[in-house]
């Protein structure tokens, strides 16, 4: 697996420069955004047909040591596959990463400069091309190493990505737009939440509860749990 990160991330990083610079480049005007989204769709649309017909339409699975049942700690009468472990290991490593990269590194500060104010960071000298089309392929690296964790622990087809899809979105309003250790935090809260749903409850209605909190965080703090209300302009 550590042999497919660095091969994989790599790989992807450079096809996210290539997705950037070839679809949302050059798209321009004040419907820049939405245009954005509609892009990434269609790409999304067109990688999804080619691996159908590549790999066809059954579920694939990721038969390697870390998920045989060897590959497992014994903690307190329980058994905690290694899996888990370095995937949780894994998404910190790399939040920490980001927020150095973001907080700690000139190209960090060009980033949030141009997630500011895209022409004020143009002014200035930033080559707001170059940071987004570096910001796109390590967004879609660090995708990549995610899907390697996920493809060990369950089942996957080109289909599979939308169900994750509202899921990441779920997460992503949970724990605020910007907030990086909002992201960590609200994932570890909604694998928690869906757990003790399945185990106290009732499977069927873990997704339920996801979103029900959804809409109250958006009802009652629509920033998010961890994020900050935006300043008011004067």
């Amino acid at each position: 697996m550590f042999v497919g990160l660095l091969i994989t991330v790599p790989a992807m990083f450079i096809l996210g420069v290539a997705i950037q610079y070839l679809f949302i480049r050059p798209l321009r005007g004040r419907e820049r955004t939405s245009m954005s989204l509609i892009a990434c769709y269609a790409v999304a649309i067109i990688i999804e047909g080619i691996l159908y017909q590549i790999f066809g339409s059954n579920y694939q699975s990721m038969n390697t040591y870390w998920t045989s049942p060897q590959a497992e700690f014994h903690i307190f009468g329980y058994y905690l596959p290694y899996i888990y472990v370095l995937g949780f290991a894994l998404a910190v490593v790399l939040v920490v990463a980001i927020y150095f990269m973001l907080y700690r590194t000139q190209f960090g500060r060009s980033v949030r400069a141009t997630m500011q104010d895209h022409t004020a960071a143009r002014l200035v000298g930033i080559d707001v091309n170059r940071v987004a089309a570096l910001t796109f392929g390590i967004g879609v690296g660090v995708t990549a190493a995610g899907g390697m964790v996920y493809g060990e622990l369950n089942s996957f087809n080109p289909n599979t990505g939308y169900d994750l899809i509202s899921r990441l979105l779920a997460i992503v309003i949970l724990g605020g737009m910007g907030s990086i250790a909002g992201a960590l935090g609200s994932a570890v809260l909604v694998i928690t939440l869906a757990s003790m749903v399945d185990v106290y409850w009732n499977p069927e209605w873990s997704t339920v509860v996801l979103y029900m909190a959804v809409v109250l965080v958006l009802v009652f703090r629509p920033q998010g749990i961890f994020g900050r209300k935006e300043a008011r302009a004067q």
